[in-house]
């Protein structure tokens, strides 16, 4: 299964921007999540959620991000809300089982 990421941008300190992960076959009852990676700095976890739906988000977007998934069209997404300037990021999805990573999008935070 291959997994392509979309609708990273520039954006002002914030404003909103849903990214969008779509994969090649089925995710099954894999989790799935976000995670980013800032220049210099190592990826991060940001957010996962589960075949039942439970998500868990990192510190610092609780409140803000919001992921959610469709089964059906083997997509997930990630709504980001009040984005910050230190949020710009390459962002990638992962699918974790069987551990595939997309090649990420770009999300730049900058006024």
């Amino acid at each position: 299964v291959q997994l392509v990421e979309g609708g990273g941008g520039l954006v002002q300190p914030g404003e909103s921007l849903t990214l969008t992960c779509i994969a090649s076959g089925s995710i099954g009852t894999s989790d799935m999540g976000w995670y980013r990676q800032a220049p210099g700095k190592q990826r991060e976890f940001v957010a996962r959620i589960a075949s039942n739906l439970r998500a868990d988000y990192s510190e610092p977007v609780k409140g803000r991000f919001t992921i959610a998934r469709n089964d059906a069209q083997s997509t997930i997404n990630l709504n980001m809300n009040s984005l910050k300037p230190d949020e710009t990021a390459l962002y990638y999805c992962h699918l974790a089982l069987p551990g595939t990573w997309g090649q990420g999008t770009q999300v730049t935070v900058s006024s």
